[in-house]
């Protein structure tokens, strides 16, 4: 090793891995196989951040073994009150699992797909041994993603799985070193964009972003079912009472005003929620610059209240697949 590459500073997302096919190309990135950027033909499907810099706001993580946010940490199992980590001092919850600022692995690669895998051990509040899987590929249809879980360990584990993709109609960026750019932010006006979200419920919550119950959108701002513009609606909202395909996916998109270019996000089977943010919080640039369509598959607090949570017994799997593809005009 020289002594230039000796001083080389780690980046804090780890080792790329780059992968495209059909004129998709996204960056997957070794600590917590999250996707720092997706772009079609140049042009940025998901707001992205620049090379060797940590994720904005979240952006391209997974979530697991559970998302969005625990109330105080604190959940029952087992006949036990287990306290998780604070991790978000500001509402003074656990939020989005352990596992997006851990190093994964590469189990498999090639020039269109990439696997990564991780064994997460016993965490704080947490005692149980799992076996993570994430696959990233690229096909015509755009890039679907699995998640997988395998309880390898003792007892009764409680799971639940998210993402954190903000979907962007940035326009085309300028070629970069020839591959396109994967860093290009995609930043447009969320104001502007039209956004269809088949939910029939939302949830509103409390000081602590935790749902108190449910309700319909019809009649309300929340209402997207036919797709409309956003325009001032500030949303960091869950959503569910979903409606699927004949082929059980759930399909949200983003598009502009006149149809010209536009992105879905579809959730499989299992994905029950979708949380919607548009990134009021985010400093500039991002601020409101793209909007996170989150799948879940359970809610926020779902340890503690287990509405739609999964309990993997000892040799369990549980997966997950959701995808984005880019839209032409008028969606066709």
């Amino acid at each position: 090793m020289t002594e230039p590459e000796a001083r080389r500073p780690v980046p804090p997302t780890g080792a790329e891995h780059v992968i495209a096919a059909h004129g998709y190309r996204a960056v997957v990135t070794e600590v917590g196989a999250g996707m720092r950027a997706l772009t079609f033909r140049d042009r940025p499907l998901v707001m992205s951040y620049p090379e060797g810099k940590p994720p904005v706001g979240g952006a391209g993580q997974l979530l697991l073994p559970w998302p969005n946010r625990v109330r105080n940490g604190r959940y029952d199992a087992d006949g036990e009150t287990r306290q998780l980590a604070i991790t978000e001092p500001r509402t003074g919850n656990a939020a989005h699992g352990f596992t997006r600022v851990l190093p994964w692995t590469v189990l498999d690669a090639a020039d269109d797909s990439v696997r990564l895998g991780l064994r997460l051990f016993p965490q704080p509040g947490y005692p149980h041994v799992l076996d993570l899987t994430a696959s990233y590929a690229l096909g015509e249809a755009g890039l679907e993603v699995e998640v997988s879980a395998v309880n390898v360990g003792e007892g009764v584990a409680p799971y639940g799985m998210g993402a954190h993709p903000y979907l962007t109609l940035g326009e085309d960026a300028a070629p970069e070193t020839g591959h396109g750019t994967e860093h290009g932010t995609g930043h447009g006006a969320v104001d502007e964009a039209v956004l269809e979200l088949p939910a029939a419920e939302w949830a509103p919550v409390d000081e602590q972003q935790i749902p108190v119950g449910r309700r319909t959108v019809e009649g309300t701002e929340y209402d997207f079912r036919a797709g409309r513009r956003i325009g001032g609606v500030v949303l960091d909202t869950p959503f569910t009472n979903l409606e699927r395909d004949s082929g059980g996916r759930v399909r949200a998109r983003l598009r502009t005003a006149d149809g010209s270019r536009g992105v879905e996000l579809w959730g499989g089977p299992g994905i029950e929620w979708l949380q919607v943010f548009t990134g009021d919080t985010l400093a500039a640039p991002y601020r409101r610059s793209g909007v996170a369509v989150e799948p879940m598959s359970c809610p926020p607090n779902a340890f503690a209240t287990g509405e739609c949570l999964l309990r993997l017994a000892p040799g369990e799997r549980a997966a997950h697949r959701w995808g984005i593809t880019a839209l032409p005009a008028d969606g066709a």
